[in-house]
C-alpha cells in the first residue's frame, strides 16, 4: 500500500500479501501495475510453503499484470525459462496465460513509448509463431530436457 500511495512505486516486487486488501487489488489491475513475480525465490524464502500455494493463479485470474522473473538468478539458482515452466506445470496455463504473461513483462518494460510498441510487436510475432495452435502445454519437453529442471 505505502510503496504505491507514498512512494509511487510502478510497479511491485513479488506482491504475495496483495490478496489480504481488495481496494489495493483493484487499484493496482486499474492502473495495470506490473507484479514482478518470483515464483522460486518466494519458496526458497519461506514467503509461501509451496508453489500452489503462490498467489499466483488468484493475480493472473484477477487480470493483474502479473510477470515471472527470477529475484536473484544466482542465488535462487533459477533462470526465467524456469520460472516459466513452472508455472506453467503448477499452476497449468494455457496458451493464452503464458502469451499473456510473456506479452505483460514487454508491455512494462522500462523504454520510451515508442521503443515499446516495437518491442511488442516482434515480440508479439516471436511468441506467436512459438506458441502456435499445436504448441504441447503438457509436454513441454519439446523445448529442452525440463525433467533436469525440476530438480533445481
Amino acid at each position: 500500500h505505502q510503496a504505491i500511495h507514498y512512494c509511487g512505486a510502478h510497479r511491485i516486487g513479488h506482491g504475495t500479501r496483495l490478496l489480504e486488501d481488495a481496494s489495493l487489488m483493484d487499484y493496482v489491475r486499474d492502473h495495470r501495475i506490473p507484479l514482478e513475480i518470483c515464483l522460486t525465490s518466494n519458496v526458497q524464502t519461506c514467503v509461501v510453503e509451496r508453489l500452489q500455494d503462490h498467489p499466483f493463479r488468484q493475480y493472473l485470474d484477477y487480470n493483474l499484470r502479473v510477470t515471472l522473473n527470477t529475484d536473484s538468478r544466482l542465488v535462487s539458482n533459477t533462470n526465467v525459462t524456469r520460472e516459466l515452466y513452472r508455472a506453467c506445470r503448477t499452476f497449468r496455463l494455457n496458451h493464452y496465460e503464458l502469451r499473456h504473461i510473456l506479452l505483460n513483462g514487454f508491455r512494462s518494460a522500462f523504454l520510451p513509448y515508442p521503443e515499446k510498441v516495437g518491442l511488442i510487436r516482434d515480440s508479439l510475432r516471436e511468441i506467436d509463431a512459438i506458441l502456435g495452435e499445436n504448441f504441447p502445454m503438457d509436454d513441454l519437453v519439446v523445448l529442452q530436457d525440463w525433467r533436469s529442471l525440476e530438480h533445481h
